[in-house]
C-alpha cells in the first residue's frame, strides 16, 4: 500500500504523475492519491476580489488565513476544479479513480481550531474566526471498500470538524494519518521542490536521507511549506510507516523515481 500525495502549488503538473501512478495501478498496486490545491485557491480568491492572506504561527509554520469566506473559495477550488480535473487525468488513463473530499463519508474528521496563535508584526496575536483544524481519525473503512472494489480513492481537504463545519486541513499532514490508518508501507509527497534542501532555494543542495532521530533538526532546516512536510514525515514514521520520500513532481516517472529514493528519504 503506498499513498501519494500530490502538491497543489505552482509548477507541479498531474500529467507526468498520472503517467507513472496508471500503470502500477493498472497492474493491481493499491495506492491512495491525496492533494493540494493551494495555488488554484489563490488564483480563484483572486478573481473573486479576495486575495489571499497567510499567517505564520509561533513555532514558524505559515498556513492560510481561514475565515468564512475563504473556507467557500477553499472548497470550489479543492474539492472542485483541482479534484476533478486530477481524477479525469486518471480515467483517461483507465484507472477507475473516485474523487472524495475529507468531508464526504466523514473520511477526515477533526478538531476545528476555535483559537490561533499568529506572529504580526513581531507580535502574537488570537485569531478566532478560523475555520482550520487537525485530523484526528481517518475513516479507513470506506477507504478499504473502494480499494477492495477495484477504485482509487482522489483525496482532497477539507476535512470535517466535530461540529459538522468544514475545516481547511493541511494534506501533507491529512496524507500522513491517511497512510498511518492504512498501515501503507510507503508515503510519498510530491512538491515543486526535489525534496528537503539544505540551502533554499539551491536545488543541487538536496539532503537525500534524514535518519528518525535526525528529524527535530530537519524540522528547523526546512524553509516555508517543506516545515509541515517534515512535520508530516515524522507523523507517518511515529505512526508506522516504514518509509517517508519528499520528491519532486516536475520530472518525468516522479513516483518510481521517488521510489528509487531520489529525494530526500526518511526512514
Amino acid at each position: 500500500m503506498i499513498v501519494i500525495k500530490i502538491g497543489g502549488a505552482a509548477g507541479v503538473g498531474f500529467e507526468r504523475v498520472c503517467d507513472d501512478l496508471a500503470p502500477r495501478i493498472i497492474a493491481g498496486e493499491r495506492i491512495v492519491v491525496v492533494h493540494g490545491g493551494s495555488d488554484e485557491t489563490n488564483r480563484l480568491a483572486e478573481r473573486l476580489g479576495r486575495p489571499p492572506r497567510f499567517i505564520t504561527s509561533p513555532s514558524g509554520h505559515t498556513s492560510r488565513r481561514t475565515d468564512a469566506e475563504t473556507i467557500e473559495i477553499f472548497q470550489m477550488a479543492c474539492c472542485g476544479a483541482v479534484n476533478k480535473r486530477l481524477v479525469r487525468e486518471l480515467l483517461s488513463r483507465n484507472v477507475n479513480a473516485v474523487g472524495l473530499s475529507g468531508v464526504d463519508g466523514a473520511l477526515w474528521r477533526g478538531r476545528r481550531k476555535h483559537a490561533i496563535r499568529a506572529v504580526e508584526d513581531g507580535a502574537v496575536t488570537v485569531i478566532r474566526d478560523d475555520y482550520t483544524g487537525t485530523v484526528d481519525r481517518v475513516n479507513a473503512d470506506l477507504l478499504r471498500t473502494l480499494l477492495d472494489a477495484g477504485a482509487t480513492p482522489v483525496l482532497s481537504p477539507p476535512g470535517l470538524s466535530e461540529e459538522h463545519e468544514p475545516i481547511n486541513v493541511d494534506a501533507d499532514r491529512a496524507a500522513a494519518r491517511t497512510a498511518c490508518a492504512l498501515g501503507a508501507h510507503t508515503l510519498i509527497i510530491l512538491s515543486n521542490v526535489p525534496g528537503l534542501l539544505r540551502a533554499f532555494p539551491n536545488e543541487s543542495s538536496l539532503v537525500p536521507e534524514v535518519a528518525r532521530a535526525e528529524l527535530d533538526s530537519a524540522e528547523e532546516l526546512a524553509q516555508g511549506r517543506m516545515k509541515k512536510k517534515v512535520l508530516a514525515a515524522r507523523e507517518a514514521i511515529e505512526g508506522g510507516v516504514a518509509r517517508v520520500v519528499l520528491a519532486d513532481a516536475r520530472v518525468d516517472n516522479p513516483v518510481s523515481r521517488a521510489l528509487e529514493g531520489r529525494g530526500t528519504v526518511i526512514a
